[in-house]
């Protein structure tokens, strides 16, 4: 424990800290997927056309807006969330395809900091529980991490959205509890599980996304041979 000269407890120096950078609207470039600034008009369409394959509209429950039926109110949606710098959203484009298959974002971005967010994620059915949906995230990470410099990186969700806590923890993030009423969003209330990775802990994630990502842990079928975790060493 540290002391100050009243001998307080402190929290340890962060020497040399300057601050992280901002993110910047760019491609990030994967194997299975890259990840492209959002743009209503080139990646509108093909974004509701993959969200559309659910017919229960499932993806949108926990989002604070959505579902749209026509493509045009999808689209016009889109239009006020592109080019934004916080939230500074991404399409995720399926390298074999070439079409959009979700989003992402960066938000509540705080650079002096060194805290960033990933949020708004919607993946349409075809995405979900692929090598694109977890090298989408990875690549995400490691932009945040090495290119930007952050100290902290944030997943939050509704403490009900059962999949999105599986997902954070699958990811790697540690569970650091609930804020209770932190919201109200489609006339419900809402308690915001917050989890997060730190840039110590950043290395060994790395390690295991590469070796779980890598073209050797999948069969000709397309399964896995070893779980993220597994790659992990957890």
């Amino acid at each position: 424990m540290r002391l100050n000269e009243l001998g307080q407890p402190v929290g340890e120096p962060v020497n040399g800290w300057t601050g992280a950078a901002a993110p910047v609207a760019q491609v990030l470039q994967g194997s299975w997927c890259r990840l492209e600034p959002l743009s209503a008009v080139r990646h509108g369409a093909e974004l509701h056309a993959a969200w559309s394959a659910d017919r229960e509209n499932r993806v949108w429950t926990y989002l604070a807006y959505g579902p749209f039926s026509e493509e045009a109110e999808c689209i016009a949606f889109l239009k006020t969330m592109e080019g934004k710098a916080d939230p500074m959203m991404f399409a995720i484009i399926d390298q074999a395809s070439g079409k959009a298959m979700g989003v992402g974002s960066y938000l509540r971005i705080e650079p002096a900091a060194g805290c960033i967010e990933v949020g708004h994620l919607n993946f349409a059915p075809a995405l979900q529980r692929t090598p694109l949906a977890t090298e989408a995230m990875y690549l995400m990470m490691r932009n945040a991490f090495e290119e930007l410099g952050f100290r902290r990186y944030e997943w939050k969700c509704d403490d009900l959205n059962a999949p999105s806590r599986a997902a954070a923890a699958r990811l790697g993030f540690t569970f650091e509890g609930i804020f209770r009423q932190a919201t109200v969003y489609k006339g419900r209330n809402r308690d915001t599980a917050w989890f997060s990775i730190l840039d110590r802990e950043w290395p060994r994630l790395k390690t295991g996304f590469e070796a779980w990502l890598s073209p050797d842990n999948f069969d000709a079928d397309g399964r896995q041979k070893r779980s993220l975790a597994e790659c992990r060493g957890d």
